[in-house]
């Protein structure tokens, strides 16, 4: 670009018409030339459909949201395309962590009220313990009135659990229909939330437990990681018919080219073994810090 601009000035004494030609058209592909942006791809745990406003302190109020419609929240440049429109709706924070007493008998909730929320596609309990509140996913046949039983004690006999209870792996007996499981111990239970889904608990060995999840994968958790009993509300959502475009725009999702069809005949779905079992690890340990002591005399 310097030496575009060296040129530039001695135009007027050197070039020659044919030249001025051709810097003319350098200088015009200078000028529709666009800038780079590197945009967020979209996935690794970032969606560009909403953003949630969450309080300091937990609470069971509706929480406000910022929709995005696909843009970036911080340069406004479409990142996902197909999201817009869409109902306005209210968040509900579910809490993730079941905690309950490590000894002694579980500790009991009730089931205060049942309801819909338009940001997942799962039923929300909303659950008193004492004199607190929350919210937590709500089961097949849960019903308001329920009485919950939530312990981390893991005994030497499994337990025989009820829809909603939550319990460590290892207290749970094989073929039990699980959901909302921790993927290490003490992390929040951020698995297995879509409506309709469950886990299966397969076999245990050692201090592990095989879980087949809704994918048909295994995977082999720590067994004291919580989990909770029972198959996810709202079974049929898989099932339920869009009906119309203008359906499909209150769901938030913007109308296709028309040109995408899928493939059919050879190109259909391929039948392919099962990757193997993998063993859940916990993640490393901090590194320690390395502490020097002097001794002044």
């Amino acid at each position: 670009m310097q030496s575009l601009t060296r040129l530039l000035s001695n135009c007027t004494l050197t070039l020659q018409p044919q030249q001025r030609g051709a810097v003319s058209a350098a200088l015009q592909q200078l000028r529709t030339k666009t800038k780079y942006v590197e945009k967020p791809k979209p996935g690794a745990g970032q969606q560009f459909r909403r953003i949630v406003h969450f309080p300091d302190q937990y609470t069971v109020e509706p929480l406000k949201i910022t929709h995005l419609a696909g843009r970036d929240p911080v340069t406004g440049r479409m990142v996902a395309k197909g999201i817009g429109g869409g109902i306005k709706q209210q968040y509900r924070w579910i809490k993730w962590v079941r905690d309950g007493p490590r000894q002694g008998a579980p500790q009991e909730e009730r089931v205060v009220e049942l309801l819909r929320d338009g940001c997942r596609t799962a039923k929300v309990a909303l659950v008193a313990v004492g004199d607190e509140l929350k919210y937590i996913l709500a089961t097949e046949n849960m019903k308001e009135g329920d009485i919950l039983k939530t312990s981390r004690v893991i005994p030497r006999i499994p337990v025989r659990p009820n829809e909603g209870d939550a319990y460590p792996l290892g207290a749970l007996p094989v073929g039990t229909r699980i959901h909302c499981l921790e993927k290490n111990p003490g992390q929040l239970c951020h698995l297995i939330h879509a409506a309709g889904t469950f886990g299966t608990i397969l076999r245990k060995f050692d201090d592990k437990v095989v879980v087949q999840l809704p994918s048909k994968r295994e995977f082999a958790f720590d067994r004291i990681c919580m989990a909770t009993v029972g198959r996810l509300s709202n079974i049929e959502h898989n099932k339920e018919p869009v009906g119309s475009a203008q359906r499909m725009r209150e769901m938030g999702n913007r109308p296709r080219s028309g040109l995408w069809k899928r493939k059919e005949g050879k190109h259909g779905r391929k039948i392919r073994r099962l990757p193997p079992m993998t063993t859940i690890t916990p993640p490393p340990a901090a590194k320690e810090q390395e502490i020097k002591l002097t001794l002044n005399l």
